[in-house]
Order: C-alpha cells, then structure tokens, then sequence
C-alpha cells in the first residue's frame, strides 16, 4: 500500500523514469558500448532522445528531422513532420514535463539541496526566444544549406549543441570504446563544455535547457493553445490569488495564460490552486475546499462552497 501511495504521489515522476527505461532499454548496448541498430530505430520517439545513445531504441524527431533536410535524396519527410504534428496537436508540451529523458535530468539535478535557486534569471523573456532561433538556424536552415561535395548536410543541432546527445550518446560511447576516446578532439571539448554549463545551471535554475534551448520544445510550444490536452480556467472559481504563478517553475501566469508555449503540463498548479480553478480538457478536478490562508481569495469565498 505504501508503494502505491508513493506512486501516486509521485506520479509524474514515475512516469518519467518508466519512459525513460522503456525508450532506452536496449541494455546490452550499455554494456558493449555499441548503438542499438534494430527495425524500431527507425521509429521516432517523442521526447529528446539521441538515436546514439547505446540503449535507445527509437530515434529523436529532432535529429530525424535534421537527417531528412540533410540529405541529398530527401528534402520533407511527411512521417517526421507528421510525427511532430500529430504529438502536438494531440499534447503540446505535455511531452516535455512527462516523457522526455532530459527533462527528468533536469528535474532531478534541481532536486539538489542546499543549493540557492534562482527563480527569476536575468533577461528570461528575451532568452525563451533563443530556442526557436536554434530551431530555424541549427536545425533547418543549417542542414539544408551547408553541405558536402555529395550534397548532403549535418544534423548541427546535434553536432554542436545537443546536451541530451552528449550525456545518453557521446559520454557513454567514449567512455566504452578505447577507439573514440584517441580521436577525442575539440568538437567533444565544445559539447562537454555546454554539458556541464546546462547541468551546473539546472542544479540553480529550473530546467533551463527547456526554457532556452530546446528546439523540440519550440515546436511543441507552438501547438499548446491548440492541442486537444490543454488547460482551462473555471473563470466563477479563480480568484487571481497568484498562487499557481507562483507555484509554476517555468515562470507561467497560469490564471492569466494558462496554455502559454512554455507550459510543460506538470501539474503543479492544479495541485496548488485553493478553488479547484484549473482543469483539463480530459479531466476535470474536484472542486477544492477553500483555504483561508490564500491572500487572494474573495471574501465570499466559502459561501461559494
């Protein structure tokens, strides 16, 4: 009883690590150092997971994408943009708080005592649009345009940013293959660099890779208002306490836009609010009894109830 009590109270992240193992099971590919190169490796994955990590079974839409344009055969891939369309529409962001494997490493490295959190960063509005400039410039416009002799581009998402691909991909491989780890050269140094700024930087700042970095979460964001999963405020029943704003870690005033680009569906806020306000288009909550130590409630709050 314990346990399922533990779950259910840490719902979001046991779904987290479940998905995470799921899409990352091929185990033995851990132990021998080598790429899982089966038929579901053609099948795209829906969080940031880097086809070269050694247990991935599926392959990232944002490395996918970038090999497509890349190539010399294929301009547009109606399964990849399919793909992505079809998450977002049907999800948004939703992705994001409960299914990506990075996500659940940032989440886990801000869960680090001791350690002062910055919960307003400098400059957040302007840096929010950085990922959508690493979507256009890195991801599509790079691997269309520079390419080789034979025409064919690099996924520079991957090559020179990705984090994700670093830590799952790149450090697990050099570290089992005497082979890569003797032509080790600058581009690693680059890649580990950003590694370690983004995981020093989650440790004080929530989740700042999907704040400021993360294309796939740039195109999620944009299908947030539109997904059929969304958020909705009871209008009779919120009080604009604040309290959700908050309560939010990636800064979102809930009550005001509650299916901001930048919401990652945690649920959080549902958890928090005093009237039961917040719900989703495929749940409703209950409506919560009112707690008098919430500054913004009305004073016919209770009367209400």
């Amino acid at each position: 009883m314990d346990l399922i009590r533990n779950i259910k109270s840490n719902l979001r992240l046991t779904v987290q690590i479940v998905f995470t193992a799921l899409t990352n099971g091929y185990f033995l590919g851990f132990a021998k150092g080598k790429i899982y190169q089966g038929d579901s490796k053609q099948l795209c994955v829906p969080g940031l997971n880097c086809y070269s990590c050694p247990g991935a079974i599926g392959s990232c839409p944002i490395g996918s994408l970038q090999a497509v344009l890349g190539s010399r055969n294929f301009k547009f891939s109606f399964y990849i943009i399919g793909f992505l369309m079809m998450v977002g529409a049907f999800v948004g962001r939703f992705v994001c708080g409960w299914l990506c494997p990075f996500g659940l490493v940032q989440d886990l490295l801000y869960k680090i005592p001791f350690i002062k959190k910055i919960k307003k960063v400098p400059l957040d509005k302007p840096l929010r649009y950085l990922k959508y400039v690493i979507l256009v410039v890195f991801v599509i416009i790079m691997p269309l345009t520079l390419t080789n002799f034979a025409g064919e581009g690099n996924p520079w998402f991957c090559k020179l940013i990705c984090p994700s691909g670093t830590l799952l991909g790149g450090v697990p491989l050099v570290s089992m293959n005497s082979s890569l780890r003797k032509i080790i050269g600058p581009l690693f140094t680059w890649k580990m660099f950003i590694l370690v700024s983004v995981v020093i930087l989650s440790i004080k700042i929530y989740r700042p890779f999907c704040k400021y970095l993360c294309p796939l979460g740039a195109i999620y964001g944009l299908f947030n208002k539109y997904s059929l999963y969304k958020y909705e405020i009871d209008e009779d029943k919120c009080t604009k306490c604040g309290l959700c704003e908050r309560k939010c870690d990636m800064n979102v005033a809930v009550y005001k836009t509650p299916n901001s680009a930048e919401c990652i569906r945690c649920g959080k806020c549902i958890k928090v609010c005093p009237r039961g306000a917040i719900k989703t288009t495929f749940t409703k909550t209950k409506e919560a009894a009112c707690n008098s130590k919430c500054s913004g409630c009305k004073s016919n709050c209770a009367s209400k109830n």
